[in-house]
């Protein structure tokens, strides 16, 4: 049998590589492409391109994969706060590149896009649909920058037959992630620092970075011209207190997290995913909140003093 190949942009950023690790687990050829060293972790295993993510490192890959897989990508609500242009350029244009490389080089290669909850900003009904009368209302640079994203992948559908599925993935954490909310909880708590903005009361939607790339797999075949949108998310929600408080019983089980109550810029309210489109896939979450801060401790412990 041939080996099947996928092309993942941004396979050394955070999520890019948990979806690396999940296709060369299942037997694929990975080429990936995009900033940073292929890392211990991918050595020999990985076929990488360091390059930016446009449309002549595309062409000059020379390949047609059975898979594009799109991480590459603006990271956070933050940075593209302090960086829109930036922002724009890493999410907007690459998926131009990316979609522009499918049309011309590999019409039948099926494109996967890992969007944003953060288009929905503050969700008018929670938990939030997918459906096209939900009305998108981002709150950031960063969720605007994922919905035009959609919008590119949706126009390429409808006008070229470019095969695409969206994801909207709410949370994901996992081990390896050194940004977001417990990455920053863990630093502060070994710093003695219990304080954290906002109230604690808002709410998330937690999904583990080795079932987002599992979900990713599972809406691959389903990819079509018309766009399908899936949310990425575990269906369970959770107050960001709670989740610390998960944090906590593992680094400082004699402490508790207090709350400024203070807003942060660009973060919604609440946050909460309807899956049950995501689950006629087949796809379903496997690693509780629980479990998997567990391992984000854990992991934290080993690399604290890198």
């Amino acid at each position: 049998m041939t080996q099947k190949t996928v092309l993942v942009t941004g396979a050394r950023g955070f999520f890019g590589g948990y979806v690396a690790e999940h296709y060369l687990a299942a037997g694929w050829r990975v080429v990936g492409l995009g900033h940073g060293n292929p890392g211990c972790a991918h050595e020999g295993r990985m076929v990488w391109h360091r390059a930016h993510v446009v449309l002549e490192s595309l062409e000059r890959l020379e390949i047609e994969p059975d898979l594009l897989v799109h991480c590459a990508g603006g990271g956070s609500v933050g940075a593209s706060l302090r960086d829109p242009f930036g922002d724009h350029t890493r999410t907007v244009d690459s998926t131009a590149a990316v979609l522009e490389y499918v049309r011309r080089h590999c019409p039948r290669t099926p494109v996967v896009y890992p969007s944003s909850a953060a288009v929905y900003g503050n969700a008018a009904h929670c938990p939030a649909s997918e459906g096209s009368t939900v009305r998108l209302r981002p709150a950031s640079p960063y969720g605007a920058h994922k919905l035009m994203g959609e919008q590119l992948c949706a126009s390429y559908g409808a006008h070229f037959g470019v095969s695409v599925a969206v994801v909207r993935f709410f949370s994901i954490y996992g081990e390896g992630q050194r940004k977001q909310l417990l990455w920053d909880a863990c630093r502060k708590i070994g710093q003695r620092d219990d304080l954290f903005g906002g109230t604690g009361e808002e709410c998330r939607d937690w999904l583990h970075a080795e079932d987002a790339a599992r979900l990713v797999a599972a809406v691959s075949p389903h990819a079509s011209p018309a766009c399908p949108i899936y949310n990425g998310a575990s269906g369970t929600t959770t107050t960001v207190r709670q989740a610390l408080t998960l944090l906590y019983r593992e680094l400082a089980p004699s402490r508790h997290p207090r709350f400024s109550l203070d807003a942060r810029d660009g973060d919604p309210c609440d946050q909460c995913a309807d899956i049950g489109h995501t689950l006629t896939t087949g796809w379903t979450p496997q690693i509780p909140l629980e479990k998997g801060v567990q391992r984000f401790a854990q992991w934290f412990e080993a690399v604290r003093d890198d």
